[in-house]
């Protein structure tokens, strides 16, 4: 067994496109576990970062610590052909796609990083967890003015605001003209 720290560079297009992602060329730290086992080399890490993207709600900038944990076996060329009895199809190609091979020694971490980091990335940041968003009539930010708010009225109630006007004065609908309060109710009651 064998232990590792290393600082690497994030490689271009590391998280949700748009939306959060780890900058390209900013640090990674990893730390690894490396096992020898039979099939070839067994890679247990986590992965430290930092993601930057916006809000979902507000659109402000959003800065995210990111830890992953990963497990991942890399397999030798030639384990495959060494376990396999002979009563098995050898071209399996579902299994093929699915495993990590070591090639002249190495292996390559990075889709392994990739897949992980993206998995461990918010779908929907937000800058904070009680983010009022914005104002959908006008883009008024809302964590600022809490109280902000339009006076809409539903078109299908429009036409009754005819009736009533803001200084409490309402129309006759027999003569159309302006009433008061007590006036107005008495010429109701004689016509």
């Amino acid at each position: 067994m064998l232990r590792l720290s290393r600082e690497i560079t994030a490689p271009a297009d590391l998280g949700l496109a748009g939306v959060i992602a780890v900058p390209e060329g900013s640090r990674l730290n990893l730390k690894l576990r490396l096992e020898s086992v039979m099939e070839g080399v067994l890679v247990t890490g986590t992965a430290r970062g930092s993601a930057v993207g916006e809000c979902v709600r507000c659109l402000e900038a959003v800065e995210r610590e990111l830890k992953a944990d990963f497990q991942e076996m890399f397999s030798y060329p030639d384990a495959d052909d060494r376990n396999r009895s002979k009563a098995e199809p050898a071209d399996d190609a579902e299994d093929d796609e699915d495993t990590l091979f070591i090639e002249d020694g190495l292996f390559d971490l990075e889709p392994v990083l990739r897949d992980v980091v993206v998995l461990a990335l918010p779908l929907q940041p937000v800058c904070r967890e009680d983010c009022l968003g914005l104002c959908p009539d006008c883009g008024l930010s809302l964590n600022e003015d809490p109280d902000h708010h339009h006076d809409a009225v539903d078109i299908r109630w429009a036409a009754l605001q005819g009736l009533v006007t803001d200084q409490g004065v309402e129309k006759d609908n027999m003569s159309g003209t302006a009433s008061d309060g007590v006036q107005g109710a008495a010429e109701k009651q004689e016509k």
